[in-house]
């Protein structure tokens, strides 16, 4: 006991409530030498991307049995050098100087008969000036490729579909 009135009773404490001064949680780790002892976050699983595809038909019917499978664009080439490739063949058929029986496999049908009809069309080959893909789902790719023809821009634009284990083109048009 102590002669002092003040410490003649025990302190009471009230409950304390830390709240925190920042919504960041990774702000304690601010500092520079703290960064080497920043605890590692452990991946994200990654997902597999969900095939929404249905492919385009042409109002064609086909037993069930053989009707096309949709296919995921990972099971597919490279879709940037098979996009150039297909773009210049295509540029180089519309010009005449390449027999159009060469992308038969790599079209629809319905698309196929419409370039047999504009083979040889252009006088000159169009130069590929720069193309732009587009993937909006998985299996689908949208190209647009800028051509110049001697002093006028056109555009070719092209979609494709991962149908039965290879790209298809089903929109082909020169605009």
């Amino acid at each position: 006991m102590t002669t002092n009135p003040i410490f003649e009773e025990l302190p009471s404490f009230s409950t304390i409530n830390l709240e925190p001064i920042s919504s960041d949680a990774q702000e304690d780790w601010l500092h520079p030498i703290l960064e080497i002892f920043r605890p590692r976050l452990a991946p994200a699983p990654v997902a597999k991307p969900k095939l929404y595809l249905v492919p385009s038909s042409f109002n064609d019917e086909f037993d069930p049995d053989f009707a096309p499978e949709p296919t995921s664009a990972r099971d597919l080439p490279d879709i940037t050098e098979w996009n150039l490739n297909f773009a210049r063949n295509v540029l180089e058929i519309l010009a005449g100087r390449r027999q159009p029986s060469q992308l038969a496999r790599a079209c629809h049908h319905h698309i196929y008969a419409e370039l047999l009809l504009q083979s040889g069309s252009m006088k000159e080959v169009g130069r590929i000036r720069k193309f732009h893909i587009s993937e909006p789902l998985d299996g689908i790719c949208e190209t647009t490729v800028t051509v110049r023809f001697g002093d006028r821009l056109r555009c070719l634009v092209l979609r494709f579909e991962g149908v039965d284990n290879r790209w298809l083109c089903t929109a082909l048009k020169l605009l």
